[in-house]
């Protein structure tokens, strides 16, 4: 289940506020990330234990899948049990495809009668004569079928029976032993979306209001946050503490899980609403604006919901829900099977440094991972151990004499770079594809990058990876000039908006032939 932690930017919603939202617009560019001091409020939120989430739509999705297999054994096991031996053991395919048409049939019906959803799990009783409403529905459907269809003959009615009521019950004992996992999950707040407010007053007392009464909500409200001072947005609204300014939210967002962002805001506020989204388009969050107060009426559908709260997409987390599953998956599996056919490689590459230089063979750097956070990476050693410069304080530059005769070599060849699949693999902190991690002091024109790049931390929003959209476009090696940072975040910005799973294979495909051109990789 742990891949259930978990696009296209709401550009649309941009528009309707007059201003583009798409993640390279430049009205969006926010400046370097806030690192000042959370108040003491924010900190004991913080402090709080917090498990990562899990999807409920994939955990939907993983109940679809489990309850289909779930009955297509059961039909196949009563027909090996009840029928099988009585055709002389000789195998009858049309019972088995009747097993998995009503497994089939049967997932269709349970949602139809909306039981894959979390509410629905968390109502046992509900739940459990909704299943038992739908898998008689299948049954007197699949009966009347074979009636009119006369093949009643074909089919052994022990088989059938039995297949009611075993499949019946077990359907009965799986979805009461969801109900005690979903139950404990919620109590963790794994279900939950941890949502903050930016804006009080009588807006933000509304907005919270709103969803403080609704029944089966998955939106637990964290926070407030508002530029404004007291004489305008009181310290407390709706019972929820104001934590900060919006400067504040982007390090709260980081140090804590946010799921939802949800802006009170009236949209005539657009001036501000911008400033605001200047800062915080950076973290992998969902972005609202609420709609539920505004005098300013749109088509239903233009609406998304919050429970009944309508709102306006601005920005989605950038990979959620099963997209998540598909790259973890991607990652695990394609990154095992290089890990497998590189090994020789491995081997040849660490014997070479060993017998080069004198020292480690690995080299461990801290790097910018998901969401700002900090993370070690492997790679292999190309410097001299004297002078190993773990915070990448100066850039390695063309012919640079703390790098080894090998290290030149497997730099220019990315090489060095092949350890990763250990965080990949094992860690879990890279990607395969991805914006590359940078040191933590690495600079463009003796500035930070932060510094250099306005918007720099929206790359940050995914995973990192072990090559990227800008390493296969020439942009890799030294970055000594703002225009290479910049042209390099730019790319990184482009593939989060596109991503896709094909996008990664076309990247990890055309990777060797990028890796050919050395000029700028020193």
């Amino acid at each position: 289940m742990s891949a259930m932690m978990g696009f296209e930017s709401g550009r649309s919603a941009g528009r309707l506020m007059g201003a583009p939202l798409g993640a390279g617009a430049a009205a969006l560019q926010a400046g370097p990330a806030a690192r000042g001091a959370l108040s003491p409020a924010a900190l004991q939120v913080v402090a709080q234990q917090v498990a990562p989430a899990y999807s409920p739509i994939v955990l939907a999705g993983f109940v679809r899948m489990i309850e289909f297999a779930l009955i297509s054994v059961i039909g196949v096991t009563l027909y090996i049990i009840t029928v099988y031996p009585n055709y002389g053991y000789v195998l009858e395919a049309y019972y088995l495809l009747t097993a998995v048409a009503i497994a089939g049939f049967a997932v269709l019906a349970f949602q139809a009668a909306d039981i894959y959803q979390v509410q629905a799990f968390r109502s046992p009783v509900s739940q459990s004569a909704r299943l038992v409403v739908g898998w008689g529905f299948v049954f007197l459907a699949v009966a009347a079928m074979m009636f009119f269809a006369k093949l009643g003959d074909h089919y052994s009615r022990l088989w059938l029976g039995a297949f009611y009521g075993v499949g019946l019950i077990t359907l009965l004992a799986f979805r009461f032993s969801l109900y005690g996992l979903v139950r404990h999950w919620t109590r963790e707040g794994r279900l939950d979306r941890r949502a903050v407010v930016v804006g009080g007053g009588s807006a933000g007392e509304q907005l919270i209001g709103a969803l403080d009464v609704q029944r089966d909500s998955d939106v637990r409200v964290v926070g407030l946050f508002d530029d404004r001072g007291e004489d305008r947005s009181p310290p407390v609204c709706a019972g929820q503490q104001k934590l900060g300014t919006v400067d504040d939210l982007v390090e709260f967002a980081r140090r804590t899980r946010v799921d939802l962002v949800i802006f009170s805001l009236p949209i005539t506020a657009e001036s501000r609403i911008l400033q605001m989204l200047k800062k915080l388009w950076v973290l992998p969050v969902d972005i609202r604006l609420s709609a539920h107060s505004n005098q300013l009426r749109f088509r239903p559908r233009s609406y998304s919901y919050i429970g009944n709260v309508p709102v306006l997409d601005v920005f989605d987390k950038p990979i959620a829900d099963w997209d998540v599953v598909m790259k973890w998956l991607f990652d695990r599996v394609v990154g095992t099977l290089a890990l497998v056919l590189l090994s020789p490689l491995f081997l040849i590459t660490a014997l070479a440094i060993k017998l080069d230089s004198r020292g480690p063979v690995l080299f461990k750097q801290k790097r910018y991972g998901f969401n700002n956070e900090l993370i070690e990476v492997y790679k292999f050693r190309s410097m001299y151990v004297e002078a190993a410069d773990a915070t990448a304080a100066k850039l390695v530059t063309k012919d640079d004499p703390r790098v080894t005769r090998v290290g030149r070599f497997i730099r220019k060849t990315s090489l060095d770079e092949l350890p990763q699949l250990f965080n990949v693999v094992f860690k879990g902190n890279l990607s395969l594809v991805g914006p590359r991690p940078h040191a933590v002091h690495a600079k463009a024109e003796d500035r930070l990058y932060d510094e250099a790049v306005d918007g720099y931390f929206a790359r940050h929003r995914v995973k990192p990876g072990i090559t990227g959209w800008a390493q296969v476009n020439g942009w890799r090696g030294e970055t000594d000039s703002h225009e290479k940072i910049q042209r390099r975040v730019e790319h990184d910005l482009y593939y989060i908006e596109n991503w896709s799973v094909l996008f990664d294979l076309y990247i990890l495909a055309v990777t060797p032939f990028a890796l050919a051109k050395t000029e700028n990789a020193y």
